[in-house]
């Protein structure tokens, strides 16, 4: 195999599979969770903007996470698809580092964002009364702000470190994107510092709001306990029951992956977490907010009705 270095131009990423018999089921199955994404987010993002009573901090913070899915899917479904559907595996270096950087940029940020609706659920239900003064316009958006910038910040170290690091060997990417273990697997550049970086990250962007997040549902859980009705406490749980199953969802994935030892990565294992944490999931999302939320079910009502009334006043 030719050795490279700094000089390489590009990588093929081989995607999920390389027998051709599996490529077009995967372009169909892929096309549609894509759709399915897109449209069920999309969804979400309009019944907030277009229903004043869904304009609150709780749904206000739904919306940056349905723009956080839609805009994860989209770094890396569409190249995914074209590489099954064209056969075209490859990918210029500096694309591949734009996707690398984008993909675990929008993982960063929602760890924070998911810690922050954790906060605004736990402000709810154990300080109702003073629940508009705490979470004020000014401080949802500033944490929502916050949680985009850090995101964005701390995953420019591993970034960097990909982008001065030796190359040699294959530039076949075992993957269906420009993922951090993929390319750790065909750098020859010392790996100490990367895992001293990738631990570092998943301390500040994963344990910590993780930690923050269990923190928070600790309280709400022994505030809740503490409501003698169970009416009362059934109503509380469901505030908080959507959020819950994200959380539960996304770090199942995410800390579990990239929490451990580059040396015990197995990149077979790594496809299937990242299937779940790039498209599962934020197919998921909107089906369980919808689902299990009475509010965003009577919001998309009023939708359709609006939707049909003026189509029929059109015809």
């Amino acid at each position: 195999m030719e050795l490279f270095n700094q000089t390489l131009t590009g990588f093929l990423i081989l995607g999920l599979s390389q027998n051709p018999v599996l490529q077009i089921p995967i372009v169909i199955m892929f096309s549609l969770l894509y759709i399915m994404t897109l449209h069920g987010n999309l969804v979400i993002v309009a019944i907030i903007c277009f229903d004043k009573h869904l304009q609150t901090p709780m749904y206000y913070f739904l919306l940056n996470l349905s723009f956080l899915d839609i805009s994860f899917t989209s770094v890396t479904i569409p190249k995914m698809l074209s590489v099954c559907s064209t056969g075209n595996k490859s990918i210029s270096f500096s694309a591949c580092i734009l996707q690398f950087y984008l993909c675990f940029s929008f993982l960063s940020t929602e760890f924070f964002l998911l810690s922050v609706m954790a906060l605004d659920r736990y402000v709810a239900i154990c300080n109702p009364l003073r629940y508009t003064v705490i979470m004020s316009k000014r401080v949802v958006v500033l944490l929502a702000v916050a949680s985009w910038m850090i995101g964005f910040l701390d995953t420019i170290p591993h970034t960097l470190f990909i982008l001065y690091s030796s190359f040699c060997g294959s530039n076949e990417i075992k993957h269906f994107f420009c993922d951090l273990t993929a390319l750790l697997k065909l750098s020859c550049s010392d790996p100490y510092y990367i895992n001293i970086a990738t631990f570092c990250l998943g301390a500040v962007s994963g344990l910590g709001p993780f930690m923050l997040t269990i923190s928070s549902y600790v309280l709400i859980i022994s505030n809740i306990m503490k409501i003698s009705s169970a009416k009362g406490r059934q109503k509380s749980f469901s505030t908080c029951s959507s959020h819950l199953t994200t959380v539960v969802l996304f770090y199942g994935t995410e800390l579990g992956l990239y929490m451990r030892p580059t040396s015990g990565l197995s990149l077979e294992k790594d496809k299937f977490f990242a299937v779940l944490f790039t498209v599962v999931i934020p197919v998921l999302n909107p089906i369980v907010y919808s689902l299990r939320n009475q509010d965003v079910k009577r919001a998309m009502t009023k939708l359709k009705q609006k939707f049909w009334y003026r189509n029929a006043m059109l015809h």
